[in-house]
């Protein structure tokens, strides 16, 4: 059993489970890929993980036109031919046109650093495995350089992914992995203290009971997440809304104060309206 030297933060709570995840995988040298519901945090646990550590983090957001190759590096010849068209020196030394991508100042970096890869799955799907050997071997080689980038120091890698596809089982083998499940009422109190330690109880506990109510109605498409019940909760707080008014609301008499901090689907707030209207018991 690795030392656990990621415990959570004082405004990250992390589940037993999950510190067991990302010690293993700072003890495996291992990337970590975690999953989990949108709004689970999955991204701010790298951030969290370099905070407790004192390490920097380095950021690759993917998007779908995202290329491997992106990560690594880019070479702007546009920029060179221009500054040759101007007779620049600096067309002499190709590196002033080298771009950097986020693994190379990750691998370039004096210490150990945390390197995010946010949503891999937003990419093209043969995307992970082009970064299989850079993962693997922690480098990779600059064809305009003609030089081999060398890791430092194997930084402490976390990918998150929201499922929206399958990831490729050479990748997958290459991970540990650690699904965030969505936290329970006794994990959420938590994480409210944590965001509101002066919130009265009553008002935590009333709002939480529409929250959760909300989630467990039927046909409900997309679910509040624990993010939406922050900002929802600010929203009360703003309003400085007694919390018995919130022990009335039921759906199918009253629909809860600033509905749209936690419904961001039209046919969800359609469902609402007709279990008001029809009475419908949730």
């Amino acid at each position: 059993m690795p030392d656990l030297s990621f415990q959570g933060t004082d405004t990250y709570i992390a589940t037993r489970e999950l510190q067991v995840a990302v010690n293993a995988s700072i003890h495996l040298e291992k990337p970590l890929l975690v999953k989990g519901e949108p709004g689970t945090g999955k991204t701010l646990l790298a951030h969290e993980i370099a905070k407790a550590l004192g390490k920097k983090i380095f950021t690759w957001h993917i998007k779908s036109t995202t290329i491997a190759q992106q990560g690594l590096y880019e070479y702007d010849a546009v920029s060179r031919l221009r500054d040759s068209q101007l007779g620049s020196d600096k067309v002499n030394d190709i590196a002033n046109y080298i771009i950097k991508g986020k693994l190379w100042e990750a691998f370039d970096a004096d210490e150990q650093v945390v390197l995010l890869i946010d949503e891999i799955d937003k990419a093209d799907i043969e995307f992970p495995n082009d970064l299989l050997l850079e993962l693997d071997r922690m480098e990779f080689y600059c064809y305009e350089l003609q030089q081999t980038v060398h890791a430092k120091h194997r930084p402490i890698i976390i990918i998150t992914s929201n499922n929206e596809k399958e990831l490729p089982d050479a990748f997958l083998r290459r991970c540990l992995f650690h699904y965030i499940r969505f936290p329970e009422k006794e994990t959420m109190q938590q994480i409210i203290d944590v965001h509101y330690p002066n919130l009265k109880q009553k008002l935590a506990s009333n709002a939480m009971k529409i929250f959760y109510g909300l989630r467990e109605i039927n046909g409900v498409k997309k679910k509040p997440s624990t993010s939406e019940l922050i900002d929802w909760i600010k929203l009360l707080l703003m309003e400085s809304l007694p919390a018995e008014e919130l022990e009335k609301i039921d759906f199918r008499n009253q629909l809860p104060p600033y509905l749209g901090a936690l419904l961001k689907n039209e046919q969800d707030l359609a469902l609402l309206d007709r279990i008001q209207v029809q009475g419908i018991r949730v």
